[in-house]
């Protein structure tokens, strides 16, 4: 029997049965821990309030003391200098990204170690007009736990927190395996601090094994292991035309206000079709499974009469090819509008990038393309640029097996390998930094969860089994 064959078999019955009454117990106190964090606006954006970060990082290191798998003196909240930033905010000269928790138990006799992820602060809310409950007060509707962050990620750290307290419950003190709790502040404004952390805490870090529970499931009832992820490229983009503004009675029809070349210019980026027309960004070729575009409606919420854009199979438009969208533009509104031309016109401009292109290589691909296509000889400036490498998972690992098992017997379903269109960058820099760890994309969403969107929510039985088969996983590797 090979050591992959040896260690997929099922867990000691006993132990299995002990870890599922725990998790159950305990449940209603980890929705209660969850519902706390939700309360904490922790925006980690420049633009909000770092305070909330804080409170929120101090509420996370107080939940990895209750654990009891580590010692209080092994729990810290840690900040590191953002990359390539010089501006001041230390005695260094430093500028600091927001707060991480950082919690080591090391592995004893042997035993592996393993790095949990998550990260505890959250997306802006958005218009609170469009929830429909106060996005930092958590409501429970049905069977979902409503409110900025339930989900993404602060239910990935009370998966975590929860899943350490079973095992614990189970182990106590005779527990050998080593466990890395780390949980970022910043991942939803770029990770900026994430590779100097990562330098820094090496030492600390080092696992065998990392669970990033950050990521998706394919259903409520089906769970999922994330083998690839899309890059990610974003920056602002800037068209001026005009010195200042002028009357568009006046020059309307002859001098060209800024929204002319950048409309154009935004829809040199599609086909017709709404495939990608940028020379350069490439696609990755694997197998996907089967879905439809009129599930893909469904799912998606495209209103009546609305079509898909792309060609190909529709999961691998989502997975393994490149996409373009705006998210986000600078111009006057409807109610403020005048009758002037617009001198210039700024837009946010989101790129994903299929697994294996480098997120740098795209960039220079998208920026050759805004050139080589700007209208009327416009003023052309890119700024704000940040970028992110995807990830493709190796799936022979025997970290793989164990979690596979780990699942059939936390959900009572097999997991799915499924990709994801969106992109988790700081995935690459661990693997970068880490070589020959085995890595775990999870996750507690599934696809109603609306993770950045009003309305955030997360599956309470969703969570429920991912804290068991995290629990079983953990248990399966300290007896390893």
């Amino acid at each position: 029997m090979t050591d992959t064959e040896q260690h997929s078999t099922a867990t000691d019955p006993a132990l299995l049965d002990a870890l599922r009454e725990h998790v159950q117990g305990a449940l209603p106190s980890t929705i209660a821990d969850l519902s706390a964090l939700v309360r904490l606006p922790s925006v980690s954006w420049s633009a909000f309030d770092p305070a909330n970060v804080r409170a929120s990082a101090e509420a996370v290191a107080d939940l990895a003391r209750s654990t009891g798998v580590f010692a209080d003196d092994a729990v810290r909240i840690v900040r590191s200098a953002v990359e390539g930033d010089t501006a001041t905010a230390d005695a260094d000269g430093r500028e600091l990204g927001q707060p991480a928790v950082l919690a080591v138990r090391p592995a004893r006799n042997g035993k592996p170690t393993v790095m949990l992820y998550a990260h505890h602060d959250v997306q802006p809310q958005g218009d609170d007009a469009l929830w429909e409950t106060p996005p930092f007060e958590p409501t429970l509707r049905g069977d979902r736990l409503y409110g900025r962050g339930a989900s993404d990620d602060k239910a990935g750290v009370m998966t975590h927190i929860a899943s350490l307290r079973a095992v614990h419950a189970q182990f106590g003190d005779d527990l050998d395996l080593g466990i890395v709790l780390f949980v970022e502040g910043e991942e939803e404004f770029g990770s900026r601090s994430f590779r100097t952390f990562l330098r820094e805490q090496k030492e600390h870090l080092a696992a065998d094994v990392i669970v990033v529970a950050d990521s998706d499931n394919w259903s409520a009832e089906v769970p999922s292991i994330t083998v690839s992820l899309r890059g990610n490229v974003t920056f602002k983009l800037t068209l001026t035309t005009l010195e200042h503004a002028s009357h568009s009675g006046m020059f309307g029809g002859a001098a060209p206000d800024a929204m002319i070349p950048m409309v154009r210019l935004l829809a040199s980026l599609h086909d017709d079709d709404g495939s990608v027309a940028v020379e350069g960004l490439t696609s990755y070729e694997a197998d996907v499974p089967a879905r439809t575009e009129d599930e893909l409606a469904t799912d998606a919420a495209l209103l009546p009469g609305v079509r898909p854009v792309g060609r190909g199979d529709v999961l691998s438009r989502m997975w393994f090819q490149p996409s373009i969208t705006v998210t986000g533009m600078d111009v006057p509104s409807v109610a403020n509008a005048s009758n002037t031309l617009l001198p210039t016109v700024s837009a946010r401009i989101s790129v994903r990038v299929a697994p294996g292109q480098p997120a740098t290589e795209a960039a220079a691909a998208v920026e050759r393309h805004l050139r080589a296509h700007v209208p009327f000889g416009a003023r052309l400036e890119i700024s704000e640029p940040d970028a992110g490498d995807g990830f493709l998972v190796d799936t022979a690992g025997w970290a793989v097996q164990e979690a596979r098992t780990a699942m059939r017997e936390g959900w009572g379903n097999e997991a799915v390998e499924q990709g994801i269109g969106g992109s988790i960058p700081f995935v690459s820099d661990l693997a970068a930094e880490f070589p020959e760890a085995q890595i775990l994309v999870t996750g507690v969403e599934d696809p109603d969860t609306r993770a950045h969107s009003p309305n955030e929510s997360q599956h309470l039985g969703v969570l429920h089994r991912a804290i068991a088969s995290e629990a079983i996983l953990l248990a399966r590797l300290a007896t390893r």
